[in-house]
C-alpha cells in the first residue's frame, strides 16, 4: 500500500515527463480533488497508506492530464472573478486575461434592469460573471456548439440564474428575437489567426474546440460578422476581447459603425478590450 506522498511524487515526475508546466502544482490540486480535500490538506496527510479503490479514480485523471487535457477539464471546474464555474471536455477554458472584460463593463451597468447578451458564451462564465455580480442583469447567452450550451445550461443551473438568463443556439445575435431588448453586447470570439493554431500548446491545439479559436486569417473574421450586429442592436453599447495587437483594427471596426471607443488593458499591460458606446 502506498503512502499519499508516494503517489503524489510518482504523479509530479509524470506530469514532468509529459511536459505539464508545474507538475509539482498541478499534480497537489489532482490528488486533492480526486480525494475530495484542500490542496494544503495534501501536505497534512502525506504518510497516509492509500487504498486501490482510491488510486483508480487519480490513476485516470493523472492519465488524461498526461494526455495535455487541460487541468480545468479534468477537475471540471474553474474559478473566474472568484466564481467557479463548471468546465466540460470540448469547452475553452476561462482565462484570467478575460476578467478584464468584466472590470470594463461592470461599471457601466445602470437601471433596474439591464439586457446583455453574451455572444460565444462557452461555460458562460463572462454573461453568467455580470448576473451574479449586479442583480440588474438580464442574459442572453449564445453559442453555436452544443457542447458549450450544455456546460452553459450546467452553469446557469449551479449559480441558481435560470430566471435571469435565457440559453440560446445560433449565430451571433440572429437568435434574440427582434422584439427583445439589447443593452450591451459582450463577447470573447475566436480570434487566434489561422497559421498560428498548430503551434499552440496541445492543451489549446487538441483539446479546446477549434471554432472558438480560430479567427481566419488574421484573427479578425469573427468581429467582421459581429461589431455591424452588434452596434445596429445594442441600446448603449459593445464590449469586446481582443487579442495582442488586435485592438487598433477592432476599435477602427466600432468607430466606423458609430460608435465612441476606448481600450482597456489587462494586467501584462495588453490592450485587452475593446468598448464603444452610443454618444
Amino acid at each position: 500500500m502506498k503512502a499519499l506522498v508516494e503517489v503524489l511524487t510518482a504523479t509530479t515526475e509524470f506530469f514532468k515527463a509529459r511536459g505539464i508546466p508545474s507538475p509539482r502544482m498541478e499534480a497537489e490540486l489532482v490528488l486533492a480533488h480526486a480525494l475530495g480535500i484542500d490542496r494544503v490538506k495534501v501536505y497534512l496527510l502525506f504518510d497516509r497508506p492509500m487504498a486501490e479503490a482510491e488510486l483508480l479514480p487519480i490513476r485516470e485523471l493523472v492519465r488524461r492530464r498526461g494526455q495535455r487535457e487541460p487541468l480545468a477539464a479534468v477537475l471540471g471546474k474553474k474559478e473566474f472573478y472568484g466564481h467557479d464555474f463548471i468546465v466540460t471536455p470540448g469547452v475553452l477554458v476561462p482565462r484570467p486575461d478575460t476578467e478584464t472584460l468584466i472590470e470594463a463593463i461592470l461599471p457601466r451597468f445602470q437601471g433596474e434592469a439591464v439586457y446583455v447578451a453574451d455572444v460565444g458564451s462557452g461555460t458562460g462564465c463572462i454573461g453568467l460573471t455580470l448576473a451574479l455580480e449586479n442583480p440588474a442583469v438580464r442574459l442572453y447567452a449564445i453559442d453555436l456548439a452544443e457542447a458549450a450550451l450544455a456546460c452553459t445550461r450546467a452553469n446557469v443551473e449551479k449559480h441558481g440564474l435560470k430566471e435571469r438568463v435565457g440559453v440560446l443556439k445560433g449565430a451571433f445575435l440572429s437568435t434574440v428575437p427582434a422584439n427583445r431588448p439589447v443593452d450591451w453586447v459582450v463577447s470573447n470570439p475566436p480570434y487566434i489567426p489561422s497559421a498560428e493554431i498548430d503551434g499552440l500548446e496541445p492543451e489549446v491545439r487538441v483539446h479546446e474546440p477549434r471554432l472558438a479559436l480560430d479567427g481566419g486569417g488574421d484573427g479578425l473574421d469573427a468581429y467582421r460578422a459581429l461589431v455591424p450586429q452588434a452596434a445596429a442592436r445594442a441600446r448603449l453599447g459593445v464590449a469586446l476581447e481582443v487579442g495582442k495587437g488586435q485592438a487598433p483594427a477592432v476599435s477602427e471596426m466600432l468607430s466606423r459603425a458609430g460608435l465612441q471607443v476606448e481600450t482597456c488593458r489587462d494586467l501584462a499591460g495588453v490592450e485587452r478590450v475593446v468598448v464603444g458606446t452610443r454618444a
